[in-house]
């Protein structure tokens, strides 16, 4: 039987679109499933026209600590979009986080993205990467020393400066026995906040320092509930840590304090008790901001040799989540992005 060519090719079209779009929707499912399973890597979508590199995202996060999915999730975002391929771990520990910076570099990664909490343990290995040609960037900790470690560039907060603000509004708002607690010990972006914090309190107010095992809810709990309990003259707990700030919600209703809540960092939950008025406040370093910009920026390097920041620090805070902007926020949160 006799068909026209333009009959014919259209025939032919039928036949072929459904196969194409069931093979998208296959490489796509399959995608978005490994980037929903969130283990150690996690791949982007492809681009036919975008270059192709694995970058590692190495950070002392510990197990459970929801802040670091935020910052997951800024990385995730980068990722899919630059045709990245990103090798995320963890480890609190310093030694076994410089570990598994080595391990990045004996993988040939094209680009490292870190944190730097111990600069004793860390900044050495780090070094090591820079001299092995593989670009760095720092983020979220060691604001204070990424440049004599090796870092191209940095992505987060003064934790300096952040504390100061943070003692200053604490102060204006009539805070007089102020108590910082430290989620773990020995990282220096902890003890700049507190530190930060007393220097920005002035003479208005006094603040204490307490250290509480951060990987241990029960721990956190009783130890501030025996501190509150003990001192009844602490009207205001900051804590550096959205999960922290949870647990202290409960301490102070079990030490039948009547101090006011106040933390660094977000999550969905705690994001829900500053609507609640549970928490007065959060000190918001944008995590996502963080996360993103780190793997964006060493994309950029390694395609037009652009440096973000051009040698110097990029803040991404502080800024306050309170009141008075938590429901704008809080669609954001919703979806793990603030």
């Amino acid at each position: 039987m006799f068909r026209s060519p333009r009959r014919a090719i259209g025939i032919v079209l039928l036949m072929i679109i459904p196969l194409v779009l069931a093979a998208c929707s296959t490489t796509g499912g399959k995608k978005a499933a490994q980037a929903a399973q969130g283990g150690a890597t996690s791949v982007a979508a492809g681009h036919a026209n975008t270059p192709h590199y694995t970058i590692a995202m190495i950070t002392h996060a510990a197990p459970g600590d929801t802040f670091w999915d935020i910052i997951r999730h800024g990385a995730l975002a980068a990722s899919a979009k630059d045709n990245v391929t990103l090798k995320y771990s963890s480890d609190p520990d310093p030694t076994k986080q410089a570990a598994l910076i080595q391990d990045a570099i004996n993988s040939k990664v094209n680009g490292i993205a870190v944190t730097d909490p111990n600069p004793a343990a860390i900044c050495p290995t780090i070094q090591k990467a820079k001299a092995a040609g593989i670009p760095v960037v720092m983020f979220n900790a060691g604001v204070a020393n990424w440049q004599q470690c090796g870092g191209m560039s940095y992505f987060g907060q003064d934790e300096s400066i952040a504390g100061v603000a943070a003692g200053k509004r604490l102060a204006s708002e009539g805070a007089k026995h102020v108590l910082c607690v430290l989620q773990a010990t020995g990282q220096v972006q902890l003890e700049a906040r507190c530190n930060g914090v007393q220097t920005g309190l002035g003479g208005a107010a006094t603040m204490s320092k307490l250290y509480v095992n951060g990987t241990d809810n029960s721990a956190v709990l009783s130890g501030i509930t025996a501190k509150l309990t003990q001192d009844k003259t602490i009207d205001a707990v900051l804590t550096l840590g959205a999960p922290i700030a949870l647990i202290a919600i409960q301490a102070i209703q079990s030490a039948h304090s009547t101090a006011k809540l106040y933390t660094f960092d977000t999550n969905a939950a705690e994001i829900a008790k500053i609507k609640s008025g549970a928490v007065q406040w959060a000190v918001d370093q944008q995590p996502y901001l963080q996360g993103y910009e780190s793997v964006d920026s060493l994309w950029l390097y390694l395609t037009n040799a652009n440096v973000l920041g051009g040698g110097q620090t990029v803040l991404t805070g502080p800024a306050f989540i309170d009141a008075s902007n938590v429901a704008q926020v809080a669609q954001y949160a919703a979806a793990g992005n603030r």
